[in-house]
């Protein structure tokens, strides 16, 4: 079995305790150069998209059980918008607790008074979509790749501007956010397009919560699920044979927050429940190859069993690491 994990924003999270596991696959290891990119781009690319589109809303909708036919599609995530001086910052929705309830309410509000232009779904709190009469030109990066950063380079064309004036404004009377200390005044438009005819990868099967990579693992016809609570659950459910693909991308939205405790306590989790667990499968021998994808730092990291021998490679502390990160 090759267990493939892919751990974005790896690289930018503090390591105030020690992760021996995590060091010892990344220093025994063959480190691979490749194309730095966000996760949905990386997905996308390996998914065998080669147009470069990164048509997550379409995605997202075939993960979360709609139907998206041949109709445009984009992600149009909630998001607190924050003038700055000069800039519009942007902040995702990991800082701020929606319920489903809420966002549904909210999209209610959208659909009536966009009906006939747009119908927006909110299909996870953090994760909706709009299916749109027309095709809209946006950007492919997600709110979480963008927090804090000035937007206004990131904004659609300038005709859907009004758009998204009469969505802050719509959002800015809700309900909803009457007591919210952070309100969700915006939406982000991104990620357009219509499902593709087909993917491809070399997996058997696919472990993620993230819609786009769901969405792709339905598309290729693969087995998908969450990942669970961690490798041991994993391994015990998984196939012995194949390649096999896990997406744990709790670091990015929490690196989104700027809090570096948070950071490298979600750090600690992922080593004591997925690096330290397929470290010891490796050394067992029940797992036969361990890969660490990095795509935002363009570094792909592949452990056999043999490399454990290589004593003369040292584990170098995951700070070493910093300077690869994009």
């Amino acid at each position: 079995m090759h267990c493939e994990l892919v751990v974005p924003a790896l690289f930018t999270a503090p390591a105030p305790h020690p992760v021996p596991a995590l060091e010892l696959l990344l220093g025994r290891g063959r480190k691979l150069n490749g194309e730095a990119a966000s996760l949905e781009r990386w997905l996308c690319r390996v998914f065998g998209l080669k147009d470069g589109s990164i048509p997550a809303g379409a995605l997202t909708a075939l993960a979360l059980g709609e139907n998206p036919g041949a109709h445009f599609w984009l992600r149009a995530d909630p998001v607190h918008l924050r003038l700055l001086r000069e800039r519009m910052v942007l902040i995702p929705s990991h800082a701020f607790s929606l319920t489903l309830e809420e966002a549904r309410s909210m999209a209610d509000t959208l659909n009536r008074q966009f009906a006939g232009e747009f119908k927006f779904h909110a299909l996870r709190p953090d994760a909706w979509c709009a299916q749109g009469e027309h095709d809209i030109a946006v950007g492919s990066d997600a709110p979480v790749e963008l927090a804090g950063r000035d937007v206004d380079t990131n904004l659609p064309d300038k005709r859907w501007h009004a758009l998204l004036n009469e969505i802050q404004m719509a959002l800015h009377e809700h309900p909803v956010n009457a007591t919210r200390e952070l309100p969700v005044n915006s939406l982000w438009l991104w990620g357009g397009g219509r499902i593709p005819a087909a993917a491809k990868g070399p997996w058997q099967s696919v472990s993620a919560d993230d819609p786009v990579a769901l969405g792709l693992a339905r598309l290729a016809g693969m087995r998908h699920r969450a990942p669970g609570a961690g490798a041991e659950e994993w391994l015990a459910r998984a196939p012995e044979d194949g390649r096999h693909l896990v997406v744990l991308d709790g670091l990015r939205g929490v690196r989104a927050l700027g809090d570096a405790d948070a950071l490298g306590q979600r750090l600690r989790s992922l080593e004591e429940r997925w690096f330290a667990p397929l470290l010891a499968a490796l050394k067992a021998g029940s797992v036969a190859m361990v890969s660490v994808h990095v795509p935002d730092a363009a570094a792909c990291f592949e452990t056999v069993r043999g490399d454990l021998r290589r004593f003369w490679r040292r584990a170098l502390p995951l700070a070493a690491y910093g300077g690869d990160a994009a």
